[in-house]
């Protein structure tokens, strides 16, 4: 939604739009940064929530700004221009446009939605779990922790895991820590920009292993740079997402929608 846009809402679009976002958040639905987009809107580009040199010497400044300002933002655009003439889609977040393999999308689109979608999603969650060293916790707490210590042995098993995924991954891809509707933690890799929401996983971390988000600095030493990723992991934005994230319900957002578009 744009600045102008935002600042001539009346009483009757604030209410319309505030039941849109209510209805991104109460229905699970991967609630991200410009993730729900109001009817006339389009998805928006979120803000890393820090500076592009904030996660040197791990990933530099250059990268930041190339993989956020030009690849992640190419994403956004091909996903508004894919979804310009679906009047039926619009409102829904991203989490329920790429759930359960993008099936509410119709089949001219829906390979366009799980690229440039899943782009989106996978790249907001991408900045939102990474954060500069001095600021984030060390190792996860709580019901994550236990999790982690129970499902693998240890944060640094888990490491191991997801590291061996993402290298094991041929050509492009993402490596995963995703839970699943029991609350179960898994690990696996997903190729392109193919989301854990196709398979009705929740994503609460992900390393992305396309070669734009780590080749300026590491070349081709893929491991070297999965290894060091850990070392800025936003713990407290990883076990707020094994908290609190759900599936996407996009029955319940087209609900929530529709008493949004009523009350206008």
């Amino acid at each position: 939604m744009s600045n102008d846009r935002e600042h001539s809402l009346n009483r009757r679009d604030f209410l319309a739009t505030g039941l849109l976002v209510g209805a991104a958040v109460t229905a699970g639905g991967l609630w991200l940064p410009s993730a729900a987009r109001a009817e006339g809107n389009e998805f928006g580009l979120p803000e890393l929530g820090y500076a592009p040199d904030a996660l040197e010497p791990i990933i530099d400044k250059q990268t930041m700004e190339i993989h956020h300002g030009k690849h992640h933002a190419a994403y956004v655009a091909n996903l508004n221009k894919a979804l310009k003439d679906q009047p039926k889609l619009a409102g829904l977040t991203v989490g329920a446009l790429l759930v359960d393999k993008a099936g509410e999308v119709p089949s001219e689109i829906r390979q366009a939605v799980i690229n440039n979608g899943g782009g989106h999603a996978n790249h907001s969650l991408f900045w939102s779990v990474l954060g500069p060293k001095e600021k984030v916790k060390a190792a996860p707490t709580g019901k994550l922790a236990e999790a982690i210590q129970s499902g693998f042995g240890g944060v640094e098993k888990l490491a191991e895991k997801v590291n061996e995924e993402g290298l094991k991954r041929f050509g492009s891809g993402w490596t995963w820590l995703v839970k699943d509707k029991d609350g179960k933690l898994h690990v696996y890799s997903t190729a392109n920009q193919d989301s854990p929401l196709m398979q009705k996983h929740v994503p609460i971390f992900g390393i992305d292993v396309w070669e734009h988000a780590y080749y300026l600095k590491y070349q081709n030493k893929r491991g070297d740079y999965l290894k060091a990723i850990w070392g800025i992991v936003n713990w407290s934005e990883v076990e707020r997402r094994y908290d609190e994230e759900l599936l996407p319900d996009t029955g319940k957002e087209k609900d929530a929608l529709k008493k949004a578009r009523e009350a206008k």
